[in-house]
């Protein structure tokens, strides 16, 4: 009982629809990454309810994302790697359920990125900005 009611207290920092098209499709929005990037890595590394992200779950990810950033510059695997980027999806989706809540959020943020970057090799840049600013306020905060 006590666990459920932490769980309800617990609230991961929520990123709004307009900021998150803002940072994907915007090339002006490198303040608004920071601050989101800074909310979401401290909440994974310090999170108020459940376990900690690790480094090893979120380079489990992150390294799917730079196999497409390599592709994409392929301009005979551009195609291939914007498929590679939506399918990407239903393996986080895997992910997050097979190791937690943690992963779930992390997820959740990433889904949704996913679907502002629309194929477009700018607006993926930008999309793998926010995962490394992501990934290194986990380290500054403290993940493991």
């Amino acid at each position: 009982m006590a666990a459920q009611k932490q769980k309800e207290k617990y609230k991961f920092p929520e990123i709004t629809a307009e900021q998150l098209a803002s940072i994907i499709t915007k090339t002006d929005s490198a303040e608004v990454l920071v601050k989101c990037a800074e909310d979401i890595g401290k909440s994974l590394a310090q999170p108020a309810w459940g376990k900690a992200l690790t480094t090893s779950q979120i380079r489990a990810i992150f390294g799917e994302v730079r196999r497409i950033e390599g592709e994409w510059k392929s301009p005979e695997r551009a195609k291939q790697a914007g498929r590679n980027l939506i399918l990407l999806k239903p393996k986080m989706a895997y992910r997050a359920k097979k190791e937690g809540q943690s992963v779930e959020n992390l997820v959740s943020v990433l889904s949704e990125a996913i679907d502002k970057v629309n194929g477009d090799e700018k607006n993926f840049t930008r999309f793998v900005e926010l995962f490394e600013a992501i990934l290194a306020y986990h380290k500054a905060y403290g993940g493991s």
